[in-house]
């Protein structure tokens, strides 16, 4: 654990700023502020416009944040018009939250802002000794972020007042026993049924297609049988490390950013320590907590007998599985790489020391310091070589801003050829052929980002042979490409494809067959159930469906159950028909024995009482749409 810690300091870095603002209404009321307001108009609240700059911005930082989070996942699956319409919506919340809450004139008091700055758990560690907190540290590690102690906590006020608006109705929703009772009964209620479903699997062999049955299908289907649409590019890229090959420095350049930089250069004094974990969580019961440190206590005891016993007794106690199989070995460390009571402890002790049981949020140590490295003052000579790599990183993070104006203006200006940009910032032309717009499917170049592919493939590319704008593609990367040649889709001969278009019409007339034969049996058995084939009766609910289809369970429970028995029809899609038999309606369990059941309820019918008053508030401060909606129902359900 600590080892791990120890290895990865900046990515556990990243981690705690991601743990301390989840809880801004998705990404902070005034995040999006910070975007630039120019651009046509994709939606307005309460007057104030949100543009398609500042959506395309919102969308592009929620897929990277997906890319981020889970490495190896084809973020094209995110970059979807659907998804960043969701984007949209979140959006046009932020804005009708923080609306409501000027209109409210709610108000975040400095006591109220710094209690919820202290309860943040990744603040745990800035915290003193005696609980106060120590500002400095404060400072630096929002600092490390990009960030002033002022931004922080504007963004914090703005979180807090705009969860108020929606707060106030989840604290004081109440839904009646007897309403929740009426609400889970028919919820909860159980049906015992017989079915029988005709699937188009069993009506194949009666599905023969004749060759007019293929012709026409093709007929109907041809746009779904043509060769993809294809293009050859020519491409640009910009990006950082083609702009430090540009870069040289002096001698003189090197000592004095040296000089400006020997502090950080210098080697801090590190302590190598070993430790035995008794684990035991914040959240653990008095009693568990007790157990450890007990169990810890004993082993300080026989460390005391034989200190040298020390790693043997780790492997077989120490709950940290980063160091337990090397005897608690956590190799070297400085300050800062631990938390704060292990670390106080361990910076204290002299070489070959143990220390008493040292109380953490992971549990209970033991520590032995092992060796100690003092601080060193790093020479010019012996820095050179990394200072130089990393003044040229540095002064390249600064030209690129220069650069790529350059490259956005150049290929938009002299939009009939890459070679002027290319010459002028001595940037190579790239070639790529047959690429489709499905390219971007776990392709890693350049020009598989969906965002330039959809460029590529618009008429402004292909038809008036223009260049695209200048597209990142990844952090500090831009890329612009050129159609050189292209090959519409075309349709495909029916005899390179006749295996495909036979099972394609087996599949629509054995399910057409299937359909055929359900409704039929379906009205002669409506006339005399005696001649119902069905198979044995089960109960279902709407929680135990008996791993029934879903359409036909909701026909099943949704059936008007006044005079039973009855049959029923349902159209299961391309699964077939099916049709029910209802025998009876059965009482469910009691909902006073179902407190699970009625805890769900009471949260489902807070979470619809705050949509509810979300969209009266999206009504109030005019909520106006330029851009289409998309046409599904569920991509427009927000939380």
């Amino acid at each position: 654990m600590f080892e791990y810690i120890q290895r990865n300091k900046k990515i556990m870095h990243g981690l705690l700023i991601i743990l301390i603002l989840p809880a801004f209404v998705f990404f902070g009321v005034d995040g999006y502020k910070r975007f630039n307001d120019k651009g046509a108009k994709a939606a307005s609240v309460d007057g104030r416009e949100i543009t398609v700059a500042e959506w395309d911005q919102a969308h592009k930082t929620e897929v990277d944040r997906m890319a981020a989070s889970m490495p190896g996942m084809d973020v094209a699956m995110f970059d979807t018009p659907a998804m960043k319409f969701m984007a949209l919506e979140r959006i046009i919340r932020s804005k009708v939250l923080e609306a409501s809450a000027a209109k409210l004139n709610i108000k975040i008091s400095d006591q109220k802002l710094a209690k919820a700055i202290g309860e943040v758990d990744s603040f745990a560690s800035l915290k003193n000794a005696d609980g106060s907190f120590d500002i400095e540290k404060y400072k630096a590690f929002l600092n490390a972020q990009g960030m002033t102690p002022e931004i922080f906590e504007s963004r914090v006020r703005s979180d807090l007042s705009v969860r108020q608006v929606i707060g106030g109705v989840g604290s004081s929703s109440f839904s009646p026993p007897s309403q929740a009772a009426t609400t889970l009964n028919a919820f909860l209620q159980q049906r015992e049924i017989q079915v029988a479903i005709f699937s188009a699997s069993d009506y194949l062999d009666s599905a023969k297609p004749s060759d007019e049955d293929i012709k026409n299908y093709f007929t109907e289907h041809a746009k779904e049988y043509q060769t993809s649409e294809t293009v050859d590019i020519e491409y640009v890229v910009l990006d950082l490390p083609t702009v430090e090959k540009t870069i040289s420095v002096s001698e003189s350049d090197l000592k004095t950013y040296f000089e400006q930089n020997q502090n950080l250069l210098n080697a801090k004094e590190e302590r190598r320590a070993s430790h035995i974990l008794i684990s035991a969580a914040k959240d653990a019961s008095a009693a568990d907590k007790k157990l450890a440190l007990e169990k810890a206590q004993t082993l300080l005891v026989s460390l005391r007998k034989s200190p040298e016993s020390f790693a043997e007794l780790a492997v077989k106690n120490s709950q940290d599985p980063g160091s337990a199989a090397k005897g608690g070995d956590l190799d070297f460390f400085a300050r800062g790489a631990m938390v704060k009571p292990f670390e106080d402890v361990a910076f204290s002790l002299k070489k070959g020391e143990i220390s008493d049981v040292v109380e953490t949020e992971f549990g209970f140590h033991l520590i032995r310091l092992t060796d100690i490295k003092t601080s060193a003052k790093a020479s010019f000579q012996e820095a050179k070589a990394s200072l130089e790599q990393d003044l040229k990183r540095d002064l390249a993070k600064k030209k690129y801003a220069e650069f790529a104006d350059q490259f956005s203006n150049m290929v938009y200006e002299q939009s009939d050829s890459l070679k002027p940009i290319a010459q002028k910032l001595k940037l190579d032309i790239q070639v790529a052929r047959d690429i489709t717009k499905q390219s971007a499917s776990g392709a890693k170049a350049p020009w598989s980002n969906p965002k330039l592919l959809q460029a590529i493939f618009s008429a402004d590319a292909i038809e008036k042979k223009n260049n695209t704008e200048a597209i990142e593609t990844a952090v500090n990367q831009l890329v612009s490409a050129r159609v050189v040649a292209h090959k519409p889709a075309a349709s495909l001969q029916i005899e390179d494809i006749k295996p495909m278009l036979i099972q394609a019409v087996l599949s629509q007339k054995s399910l057409e067959l299937a359909k055929k034969e359900g409704k039929e049996n379906l009205a002669s058995w409506q006339k005399d159930m005696a001649l119902a084939k069905l198979q044995v009766p089960v109960v279902i609910s709407r929680e135990q469906t008996q791993k029934l289809p879903t359409a036909l369970v909701e026909a099943a429970m949704r059936t008007d159950a006044s005079k039973l028995p009855l049959l029923v029809g349902v159209d299961l899609g391309a699964k077939g028909y099916g049709v029910i038999k209802i025998n009876s309606v059965l009482a469910p369990l009691p909902v006073a024995d179902r407190k699970d059941s009625v805890s769900k309820y009471a949260k489902a019918w807070t979470a619809a009482e705050s949509m509810a008053y979300y969209g009266f508030l999206k009504s109030l401060f005019k909520v106006e749409y330029v851009t289409e909606k998309p046409s599904s129902p569920n991509l427009l359900k927000q939380p």
